[in-house]
């Protein structure tokens, strides 16, 4: 699973062609380690859609443009903008719903 930065942020989320699905995390965070296999799983099931993971504690100034105050936070975007934002681990189900709706 690829990890972004704010130096990949503007080619790989802005400019992305596909929807793009980020997830907020840290590495000590508990829901977040729940999170992170349904996380890969939809990764490598939805080819059209671009998954990256964000550590908070690494790329802080993507967590602050983008309000991260709770985490796991999802942001999903199209086209560069943010069509959804969920917070809180969640069944893959319910995930892949919401994925599915803007792909």
């Amino acid at each position: 699973m690829e990890h972004l930065t704010s130096k990949d942020f503007e080619g790989k989320v802005e400019k992305a062609e596909n929807v793009v699905v980020l997830d907020f995390y840290a590495d000590w965070c508990g829901p977040c380690r729940m999170l992170a296999p349904i996380f890969e799983e939809l990764a490598n099931e939805m080819d059209s859609v671009d998954f990256y993971k964000v550590n908070v504690e690494d790329a802080s100034d993507l967590a602050s443009r983008f309000g991260v105050r709770s985490i796991p936070t999802i942001i999903v975007f199209k086209q560069g903008e943010i069509v959804e934002t969920l917070m809180g681990a969640m069944p893959k189900k319910n995930l892949a719903e919401v994925i599915s709706k803007h792909a």
